[in-house]
């Protein structure tokens, strides 16, 4: 007779943890007020994975371009960011076009074209990019990470989201570009290596805000380095990128296209974004009603919270859809720009103690359980957290401490799908108190919407 273990699999003999519980906790859930503004940001996301090079997006014209429909024709001027957040890999290895074995490096380039007949300025105000390897490896980090110097991140997009939140521009970008008429520049000219790493796996996040004083285009490109005689590899130059530009297709392979807004009854698929979005800060002032100038906070023991970056199958109830519209984008990419990747909401709490009574108020980010309508009334969240990770990055907090002097903090936030969220900052207010709270933070690239922004009043002990 075999022994047990030869005739039953392991996995049928270990009994199979029990799955986390759900908590729901009691919780009005208000719309975000404010909304986005006009400043158009070219986003750059699909294909997210690059293995075949091509253009990424183009808001060039389609005039005299080999293959019209990859160019969406939409000039930028004034303010405009630029978002770009693409991967590749160097397995298996005939996905990749090598010009020797040496060679493996997909270089990302981001070109800017002036139409006209006079020479156009244009500023960088801001502006990162970062690789995954060996810039910002996603590691491990705790949930709640004090984060003043900027040096807690994991992942390139929560990098940049840092950097650009607290103003920085990477030395890697000039102060200003001027482009003569009728000529291009490249803003980005960088590498995605992988050789080496283990997975050979790779990727870059990018972010730059900008201001030109006349008409340009923009197009992202992704081009396979170019071998010097020696064997050693090069970046494509300003010409090849625009021979690319002319005559060359949409970079693949493709992502799954997305489905359509409407509820079908099937599974949803998002998609990824390639194209123009309209927006690149939320601005709200969160008070009672839009004729009030304070916010009161909640009865002791209660709790409120104000969705934030909800879209289509997941407004928790609030009927708000965050997703920035598309003004331009390709047939097979996203519907809108769902999580918002890139965009910035600058939050204002001007909080007020209507009760006779000292009260604690504390301010927190949260990641309950994705819904449409609250199944229950009030906000689920897990006992035990999922692995997944929902949202990574940084958030900027202004107020005024017990003492009445003004504190900055940057703390970095880890939440997995269900996870409450500790508080970003707690306030001792004396009956009849004012205080303001801002919350800023760029939502960062890999996190999964939504969350909410959470206000509680702890109860009062006896």
């Amino acid at each position: 007779m075999l022994p047990l273990l030869l005739i039953f699999p392991i996995a049928q003999l270990t009994p199979a943890m029990p799955p986390p519980e759900e908590v729901v906790q009691p919780q009005e859930v208000r719309p975000l007020p404010g909304k986005l503004d006009t400043v158009p940001t070219f986003n750059s996301n699909s294909p997210e994975l690059v293995l075949k090079e091509g253009i990424l997006l183009s808001t060039f014209p389609p005039d005299g371009k080999k293959v019209p429909t990859a160019h969406l024709n939409f000039p930028f001027r004034g303010r405009f960011d630029i978002f770009a957040h693409h991967i590749t890999k160097a397995e298996p290895a005939d996905n990749l076009r090598r010009h020797s074995p040496s060679e493996t490096s997909l270089y990302l380039g981001i070109i800017l074209h002036n139409p006209g007949s006079e020479p156009v300025k244009v500023n960088i105000w801001q502006g990162a990019s970062y690789l995954s390897q060996p810039d910002a490896p996603f590691i491990q980090l705790p949930s709640f990470s004090q984060n003043l110097l900027g040096k807690v991140f994991a992942g390139p997009g929560d990098r940049v989201m840092s950097d650009v939140l607290r103003g920085v521009r990477q030395e890697i970008f000039p102060a200003q570009i001027e482009i003569p008429p009728g000529k291009s520049r490249m803003l980005l000219n960088l590498p995605i290596p992988v050789e080496g790493l283990t997975p050979p796996l790779n990727g870059r996040s990018t972010l730059i805000r900008l201001q030109s004083d006349g008409t340009v285009y923009a197009a992202s490109l992704a081009m396979f380095a170019r071998v010097n005689p020696d064997g050693s590899e090069r970046s494509p130059t300003l010409e090849e990128w625009q021979n690319l530009l002319d005559n060359g297709d949409l970079a693949g392979p493709r992502d799954k296209a997305p489905t359509p807004l409407e509820d079908t009854g099937k599974p949803r698929i998002y998609g990824h974004v390639a194209g123009v979005v309209g927006g690149s800060r939320w601005r709200a002032l969160l008070v009672d009603n839009p004729k009030a100038r304070y916010l009161t906070i909640p009865h002791p023991g209660e709790v409120f919270s104000y969705a934030l970056s909800t879209l289509h199958g997941g407004t928790l109830g609030t009927g708000q859809i965050q997703s920035a519209s598309m003004l331009v984008r390709y047939p097979d990419t996203a519907y809108r720009a769902h999580g918002n990747y890139g965009i910035q909401y600058n939050l204002k709490l001007p909080l007020y103690n209507n009760t006779q009574n000292p009260q604690t108020v504390s301010v927190s980010i949260q990641t309950p359980l994705k819904e449409e309508q609250l199944g229950k009334p009030g906000l689920r969240f897990l006992s035990t957290p999922s692995p997944q990770v929902f949202f990574r990055g940084t958030v900027r907090v202004r107020y005024k401490d017990d003492q009445n002097q003004p504190q900055t903090e940057f703390v970095h936030l880890v939440q997995k799908r269900g996870q409450p969220g500790e508080p970003l900052v707690l306030l001792k207010m004396k009956p009849g108190d004012r205080s303001i709270v801002e919350v800023d933070f760029l939502y960062p690239p890999d996190a999964t919407p939504p969350q909410v922004l959470t206000v509680s009043t702890q109860a009062q002990t006896r």
